[in-house]
């Protein structure tokens, strides 16, 4: 049946078709519960018309739908209204590898890296006895993050354990028949045991793996025949050309995989798919080039040197081919400086605002020297994407959202990160990410050739041990009193494996006992450290023998004897200008053991100007206010002050400042180096709360907003807290707060009882959320929906969440007569009007106004007549990308 546009099936509203095949008809739909688009294919009459299959059928898509993998379609949903039984599935943009396959054979890097999600993916699913039964082309799709496996499972539930009805194969297509004569769809993949009637298992997916392997690197059809019979005969008795043979540049191991996976017998096959993901993980590594015939490695190498001249030529900003070229070259090695840029639709911009700061996107390069993995932001949130050196495409880490500080494993195979209060690894050729340990908030790890791994995993504690295989953590670095006030972050391994670089400063911005802070040596099975320099950097150990670290913005190379752990030579300057964290004291570089150096300059933020906006758009005056690193601002309820946080970048600190915008005189609140943030006005304005860093604790304090008297504890514990918003009539006031999973959640405290007890808190973030003027709700950004949303719940609940925004808004802001909700999204300010007589009714979102270009910091009058915009008095220019330089320690001066 054929559903027109407009059409519900449930909470599901027909958009348009998307393709039709023998399992049914597919249609893009939007989920107006969840505000998302999802895929609804409509199953045809014959798995519906007996009852009891039906129910079968719907019970195993819900066994399904429990799949969980970043490489399979995820499966929302199963219904039946008036008749017509349909499935819910996620709607994937992009072209099945059919499409693709029409274009010709994959590049060898691509086919592999799509193999090792394939078999990683028919893994997970095998593990929890799923099959998958009708794995062809058709049911690949490929996408900008990876490979999608679609229809899964369902094959399984819909085939007949009968022997196979030829007639009724379903195809890929309407057509039957090529020019040729060649049939296509399913049969063509189908196992010898399935041809037979029998009962297919996990083997028989490889089966069909090994033909979609074949067809990848080739082009060409595993098995072909001009008929049905000869066909299946042979599948049943013939075997494929070798892939060598029709693409002779392909990796002589292959051949081997893909002739296992396509055995007759399931007993000569490889037995599991994780088998199979490991050889073709092994081969993308480079395992099978000592196979390579002579004649072949010479071309290979002709064309890396003639690819290393034409970008030479051209001046390509991007990662060239060919990097071991470099080292291999027989004249004495010299520096050589290439660039890298962040991919297509991305930027090196900051990463990690959920926990409220910000921190420049990381780079780790591999030990071997091969690849990068990196942090880049797409236009809603930042990923880890990982990009090989001979190759132009960089890769993004499925469900790396937000992770930082990741690190390599000695043999380049694993990448490790900080996520979710979690420290996790995932393989660098893709797939699920697996927890090593609890990390309430990371700050830098390092791996060791025995599997050990040592990381902080607080921002205000010590350096732990742990196996790579996870297990319980163990203090390896120890902080007495006074020292209680040092972090301990970022651990380098030395090349001994035992002891590691570390760096020791204060959590309050102040050098506690003089020689406490700065670059030491620990050891893994020693309490005796060494401290090796004053600098509070970050640092690393790159071979020959030199520790790098950073030095008042410039990067500075040590000459280090590794085994006396004790400097040879004084610093010597690398780079200048590098990217660098305050916060965190954490700068952008890193280094192989092969050589190359990867690192990032940045000339730091510009300073920030306010002015005003009117609702209509135009600008309106405001007294001179001198240019600072405005961090943060809130607006009293009269609209006639402001208090800013303004950064320090000398002593990273973000004291508060009360603004008298009439007049354009300000006045300090808060005194010391702590760094805070988060101003939230009193109804009255009397009083003014914030968060504030002391002793390593993030918590609240309140103060009277005329700056008299001093700051009084209001709510304290071990979390890391953000005040939001006071309640207009004073009772309650709104911050967020750190939770177990490392989300972000919504707390309140009463005034009254001075207690704090949570209001929304699940494995979702809960950010910037406001209070109603009469009390009775909150808005609040999430992504509760996959991206941030604006959306409103009942307070203090229990209620249903009704979404504001439509297609992604953050930090809400609600009028003072209840009748708006303002928000932001890209470079607009967004309204949706709002009415409050029982319930919630929103109206649609309108832009209200665009904001002017690179607005970092605004808030809004009550009335929401006018905007306070902050926005950078330079120009902004293109973001610097990530340099490499090769043989970096040639350049180095002597």
């Amino acid at each position: 049946m054929a559903l027109s546009s407009g059409t519900r099936l449930g909470p599901y509203e027909i958009l348009a078709p998307v393709g039709a095949g023998g399992m049914g008809e597919v249609y893009r739909a939007h989920d107006s519960r969840l505000g998302r688009d999802v895929a609804i294919k409509v199953l045809p009459a014959h798995l519906s018309e007996n009852e009891e299959r039906r129910m079968r059928f719907e019970r195993e898509a819900r066994t399904i739908s429990q799949l969980s993998h970043p490489n399979i379609c995820a499966l929302y949903d199963v219904g039946r209204q008036n008749g017509t039984d349909y499935l819910v599935m996620e709607y994937i943009d992009g072209e099945t590898l059919t499409q693709r396959l029409a274009k010709g054979a994959l590049p060898t890097e691509q086919y592999l890296r799509y193999g090792v999600q394939i078999a990683d993916a028919l893994d997970r699913a095998h593990r929890q006895g799923i099959v998958h039964r009708d794995l062809k082309p058709g049911n690949v799709m490929l996408t900008k993050s990876g490979v999608k496996l679609l229809d899964f499972g369902l094959a399984k539930f819909a085939a007949s354990p009968a022997a196979i009805n030829l007639s009724a194969l379903p195809t890929e297509a309407a057509r039957q028949l090529t020019d040729t004569g060649q049939i296509l769809g399913t049969l063509q993949y189908m196992s010898p045991e399935q041809l037979e009637g029998k009962e297919a298992d996990a083997r028989s997916d490889l089966f069909a793996f090994g033909a979609v392997l074949y067809e990848m690197a080739t082009g060409n059809k595993a098995f072909t025949g001009k008929s049905q019979a000869s066909l299946i005969a042979a599948i049943l008795q013939s075997e494929p050309q070798a892939i060598s043979s029709v693409s002779p540049m392909t990796p002589p191991a292959l051949d081997r995989v893909v002739r296992t996976c396509l055995a007759k017998d399931p007993e000569d096959r490889w037995q599991t798919a994780h088998d199979v993901m490991l050889q073709l993980q092994w081969i993308a590594e480079g395992g099978s080039q000592a196979g390579i015939p002579a004649p072949v490695a010479a071309r290979r190498r002709d064309r890396e040197r003639l690819a290393w001249g034409a970008a030479a030529a051209l001046s390509v900003t991007s990662v060239l081919l060919g990097a071991a070229y470099w080292r291999s070259r027989a004249e004495p090695p010299s520096p050589t400086r290439l660039s890298v840029l962040p991919p297509e639709g991305t930027s090196f911009s900051f990463i990690g605002e959920s926990s409220g700061e910000n921190v420049p996107a990381p780079v780790a390069m591999a030990p071997n020297g091969k690849s990068l993995v990196f942090g880049a932001n797409d236009a809603e949130e930042g990923h880890l994407y990982v990009r090989r050196l001979d190759s132009f495409e960089a890769r993004p880490l499925a469900a790396t959202q937000e992770a930082m500080f990741p690190f390599w494993s000695p043999d380049g195979n694993w990448i490790a990160y900080f996520q979710n209060a979690k420290l996790k690894k995932i393989n660098a050729g893709g797939g699920p990410a697996e927890t090593i340990a609890d990390a309430e908030d990371g700050r830098g790890g390092s791996w060791s050739p025995d599997g050990t791994i040592v990381f902080a995993p607080k921002g205000d504690g010590a350096i732990f041990r742990v196996s790579e295989r996870g297990g319980a953590a163990k203090p390896v670095t120890f902080r007495n009193a006074p020292e209680s006030l040092l972090s301990h972050r970022f651990p380098f391994f030395l090349p001994d494996g035992r002891h590691f670089l570390y760096l020791v400063k204060t959590t309050t911005s102040k050098d506690v006992g003089g020689q406490n802070l700065g670059i030491f040596v620990g050891s893994t099975d020693s309490r005796q450290t060494l401290r090796l320099l004053p600098d509070v950097s970050n640092a690393i150990y790159a071979p020959p023998g030199f520790v790098l670290f950073r030095r008042e913005g410039t990067l500075m190379a040590l000459p280090f004897d590794a085994k006396a752990l004790k400097a040879t030579g004084a610093p010597t300057p690398v780079a200048e200008k590098i990217q660098f964290s305050a916060l965190r004291s954490f700068g952008v570089f890193s280094a192989s053991a092969t050589g190359d150096l990867v690192y990032r300059t940045s000339p730091g933020p510009p300073p920030l100007a306010f002015s005003w906006l009117e609702r209509s758009g135009k600008a309106a005056t405001l007294p001179e206010v001198a240019p600072e690193f405005f961090w943060d601002v809130r607006l009293s309820p009269d609209g006639r002050r402001a208090v800013l946080a303004i950064f320090d970048p000398k002593t990273s600190a973000t004291p508060l400042w009360n603004y008298d915008l009439s007049r354009g005189t300000r006045s300090r609140l808060t005194s010391g180096d702590a760094v805070g943030g988060g101003p939230v006005w009193s109804p009255d304005a009397s009083r003014v709360v914030f968060e504030q860093q002391r002793a390593g604790a993030s918590d609240l304090y309140v103060m009277n907003s005329s700056g008299e008297g001093t700051p009084e504890l209001l709510v304290a514990s071990p979390q890391y807290k953000t005040s939001l918003d006071w309640s207009a009539d004073g009772r309650w006031l709104l911050y967020t707060q750190t939770g177990a999973q490392g989300t972000r959640e919504l707390w309140v405290w009463s005034v009254a009882e001075k207690k704090a007890s949570p209001y929304l808190h699940s494995e979702s973030n809960f950010q910037q959320g406001v209070f109603s003027p009469d009390g009775r709700w909150v808005a609040y950004q999430s992504n509760e929906s996959g991206r941030p949303e604006i959306s409103v719940r009942p307070f203090p609940g229990p209620g249903a969440r009704q979404q504001i925004s439509r297609g992604g808004g953050l930090a809400p802001r609600w009028s003072r007569d209840g009748r708006e909700i303002v928000f932001s999204w890209g470079d607009k300010l967004m309204a949706a009007d709002v009415r409050m007589p029982k319930g919630i009714e929103a109206g649609e979102p309108r832009v209200l106004l665009t904001l002017p270009p690179n607005t970092e910091v605004w808030d809004i009058t009550g009335d929401h007549q006018r905007l306070l915009v902050a926005t950078p008095v330079a120009d902004q220019k293109a973001p610097a990308p990530l340099s490499i330089v090769t043989n970096w320690t040639a350049g180095l001066a002597h």
